[in-house]
């Protein structure tokens, strides 16, 4: 659970530094406009929303089934039934977070402590699960020595 809270602290950065860019370039146009062009700030709430859902929707979806945080901290989101992860699962999967934190706050993650996989509510929900990549799974069958893991 450490790890996904870290993917999704990388996650926001990701999100929120191109709309921090954005919000700069319209305060800067509206000085130079006299004005006029703070009226682009009303622009800046549906994009962060369009940006949020294309953003998961396009990196779940993708071969590596993660977000970059995901992909960061060695994690991979599927289906429950064990396929990967499609961009509109991506996309719910954002929408339901959103909408569960916003009305749950943190008791979203305690759901995690009380299943045997480890699944928060909006996991449940949408009917993901998140699981090690591929090469973390294999790092942790890897044999153990004296000294570490073999093949590290």
């Amino acid at each position: 659970m450490a790890r996904r809270v870290v993917a999704f602290v990388i996650d926001l950065t990701v999100i929120v530094l191109p709309l921090i860019a954005a919000a700069m370039f319209i305060f800067v146009f509206g000085l130079i406009t006299f004005g006029l062009g703070w009226a682009l700030f009303w622009l800046l709430s549906p994009a962060s929303v369009i940006w949020e859902l294309f953003y998961y929707g396009i990196t779940l979806g993708s071969p590596a089934s993660a977000t970059l945080g995901m992909r960061t901290m060695e994690l991979e989101m599927g289906t429950w039934y064990g396929g990967p992860s499609y961009f509109v699962l991506g996309a719910v999967h954002a929408i339901v977070y959103w909408v569960s934190v916003s009305m749950l706050s943190p008791f979203i993650l305690l759901v995690g402590f009380f299943n045997a996989r480890r699944r928060l509510l909006h996991d449940i929900v949408v009917g993901a699960i998140i699981i090690n990549s591929a090469a973390r799974a294999a790092s942790l069958r890897a044999p153990v020595t004296g000294y570490g893991r073999i093949g590290l």
